[in-house]
């Protein structure tokens, strides 16, 4: 009696014809932790949002929106948060383009890299003895005759914004640096020797190998400005002209015990920045259209 022999392939290679294989699998630990981490809290964060205390469906949104107290942080928010990115970027930008051609690079690199170590909090401190109206800065400037009074630069708006740049460049000259050296140099040789300026050789050869990699650290530095909440408070004046939308966040569930408004909130906050990336990764397309391959072989 012949029995059946099986010539289906084994499940293994059944599994790696569809995407399946051994090294795919392993992206499955980190789905776990982004499901765990993110997800999760954020489909609870949504749905507590829509659980007011009224026990109507929209009430926290409604407040939130009627109320000149709660929307205007989005504004603060912007005030503070698209400025210093703009601004960091315009320093990174030069910035790396002269670091990429120095000998030390590593050296310079580290030493502008150097406020990531020092933390927010530090940094705000920091500030406090040297920009506040007794501090070096004052001081300094009525010993040089500059100035006939204390100038006290600390909780303002200013303070604020210069905390978010210290504490922002770094990063965006990190993400702008790696985008810069990865340009291939022999495209610039080869614009130069066919006689074109630096100017020129700027516009049309590095801006539209640039323009996506900028796009990106826009916004990858923008998120990080907006969800500013140290500064504000510790540097700022968060009771009027720096009250950022993440302290009303934090008043409506440490102070109020309110979750489900600051879930909501939250909710705001996540939806006003997404607005801004989405804006400016579809903007770019109008400035530049093509392959962005002209990086390093």
């Amino acid at each position: 009696m012949s029995t059946a022999i099986d010539t289906s392939p084994p499940l293994r290679l059944r599994m790696a014809a569809k995407g399946l294989d051994t090294v795919t699998l392993l992206v499955l630990p980190a789905a776990f932790v982004l499901v765990a981490l993110f997800l999760y809290p954020f489909l609870y964060g949504l749905w507590l949002s829509f659980r007011p205390k009224d026990g109507t469906l929209l009430g926290n949104y409604g407040r939130f929106f009627s109320d000149p107290f709660l929307y205007d942080t989005i504004w603060a928010t912007m005030r503070l948060a698209v400025p210093v990115t703009l601004l960091n970027l315009l320093l990174a930008v030069p910035v790396a383009f002269r670091v990429r051609l120095m000998r030390r690079q590593r050296l310079l690199t580290t030493i502008l890299i150097l406020p990531i170590t020092l933390g927010t909090v530090l940094v705000a401190e920091g500030m406090l003895f040297y920009f506040g109206a007794q501090g070096w800065f004052s001081r300094t400037l009525m010993t040089i005759g500059l100035t006939s009074g204390p100038i006290k630069l600390t909780n303002s708006y200013i303070g604020v914004f210069l905390s978010l740049l210290i504490t922002g460049f770094p990063f965006t000259f990190l993400l702008t640096l790696s985008y810069v050296t990865g340009i291939d140099p022999s495209l610039e040789q080869a614009s130069a020797t066919l006689g074109a300026g630096p100017r020129s050789r700027f516009r049309h050869i590095f801006l539209p190998l640039l323009l996506p990699g900028l796009a990106i650290t826009f916004c990858l530095s923008f998120v990080q400005a907006y969800s500013v909440f140290p500064s504000a408070v510790l540097v700022g004046e968060p009771a009027r002209i720096t009250r950022v939308i993440s302290i009303a966040a934090y008043q409506a569930a440490f102070e109020e015990y309110d979750y489900s408004m600051a879930s909501a909130i939250a909710m705001i906050m996540g939806f006003t920045q997404l607005a801004v990336v989405v804006l400016v990764l579809a903007s770019r397309q109008l400035f530049y259209r093509g392959p962005a391959g002209g990086g390093k072989g």
